[in-house]
């Protein structure tokens, strides 16, 4: 009966050293993978930070001053479209006051 316990153990020993001989590699192959997807994280991390980020900023920069020049433009062309209106009117005036004295 000894025997066959010490089968049986050697049996289940061998069995479960097989199956955590193929554990232990699937974690290094996962630590693997980890390894390299955080060295790739690393890199984008980088690129965002020293690439694209300026670009964005240099972005927003620009459409501000675009925006600025837009705004003045228009209050310069409202100052003009007033003066406009404003002479309209004299013209008008003028004109009206001319034809009575004829």
């Amino acid at each position: 009966m000894e025997d066959k316990t010490f089968e049986l153990l050697t049996k289940m020993y061998n069995e479960f050293s097989g199956k955590f001989d193929k554990i232990e590699v699937k974690f290094d192959k996962l630590e693997k993978e980890m390894k390299e997807t955080n060295t790739r994280l690393t890199k984008i991390e980088t690129c965002i930070e020293n690439e694209i980020k300026p670009d964005i900023k240099a972005s927003l920069e620009g459409y501000q001053m675009v925006y600025e020049k837009l705004t003045n433009q228009e209050k310069a062309i409202e100052i003009i479209n007033n003066k406009l209106e404003k002479q309209d009117v004299e013209i008008t005036v003028i004109k009206g006051g001319k034809k009575e004295i004829l």
